[in-house]
């Protein structure tokens, strides 16, 4: 089951409903996942609007829970580089509905809508970004120019989250982890010049006397998996090797006796 341990079991149950609704009707160019684990730090990917200097770039964002939500507003940061005045050089999101404008009735698709908003109207008053804030009071043009280059370098669409809320239970996980883990043990057992299994476990070989006349059929074993064809053929040469050896024993024992037979009519 997941841990969660930063966040309280009802705050927990509260939050699942809220990401299950996410998840079934997103709002506008929003698209939420979450860690099954850790509901205490929730991931967004924005479509930046249409007629804005981010249009046609998606970011990625964070909201971090802290272990009093939803008493404490939660941190938001962007983790896609972004040309924004409320948004500081390291992520970090200045809106006043994640700080004096909190309030624990807030759910997170309000969040999510307000940074969203944010993109198409900046609040220059309030910079995290001073010089983003400065060029867009002073000369938008430019300010649109800056923010185009960020989103053309850093804005590319990323891959998408899971559907379902809850990606997928630790139980389906560990299954798919089981089935890597033996499919790996069985890849390292198989010897990189393993022979494959025979049709027959018997395999027929046939050797021939020097008059060309066939000697008896002599099986040889099939090998087991594992073996190499190398070994193979050495255990049938050396087969062969004894059996050539036999039959000239035999030959050389016919020619004595055919000697013996002379000399006796002597």
């Amino acid at each position: 089951m997941a841990t969660n341990e930063n966040l309280p079991p009802n705050v927990i149950k509260q939050l699942a409903r809220e990401l299950k609704n996410l998840d079934e009707s997103p709002p506008e160019g929003i698209k939420v996942g979450v860690n099954d684990d850790d509901f205490s730090t929730i991931y967004a990917d924005i479509e930046g609007p249409a007629g804005t200097p981010y249009e046609n770039g998606v970011f990625r964002m964070k909201l971090l829970l802290s272990h009093d939500f939803p008493h404490s507003p939660p941190k938001g940061f962007f983790m896609t580089k972004i040309f924004h005045p409320n948004i500081a050089t390291n992520g970090e999101i200045c809106v006043n509905t994640l700080k004096k404008d909190w309030n624990p009735s807030l759910g997170l698709r309000h969040v999510l809508i307000v940074v969203r908003c944010l993109l198409i109207e900046p609040f220059p008053e309030s910079a995290l970004n001073e010089q983003a804030g400065k060029m867009l009071l002073e000369n938008y043009e430019e300010y649109a120019r800056h923010a185009r280059i960020y989103t053309g370098i850093h804005a590319k669409p990323k891959p998408k989250f899971k559907s379902g809320a809850i990606s997928e239970s630790t139980t389906a996980l560990n299954v798919d982890q089981t089935n890597s883990a033996v499919l790996n043990v069985d890849q390292k057992n198989a010897a990189p010049g393993a022979a494959l299994p025979l049709p027959s476990p018997l395999t027929p070989t046939t050797t021939t006397r020097g008059n060309n006349q066939d000697q008896p059929t002599t099986v040889v074993p099939a090998p087991e998996i594992g073996i190499s064809e190398s070994a193979v053929a050495t255990a049938a040469a050396t087969t062969l090797k004894k059996e050539g050896g036999l039959a000239k024993v035999q030959a050389d024992k016919k020619k004595m006796d055919a000697r013996k037979k002379s000399l006796k009519r002597l």
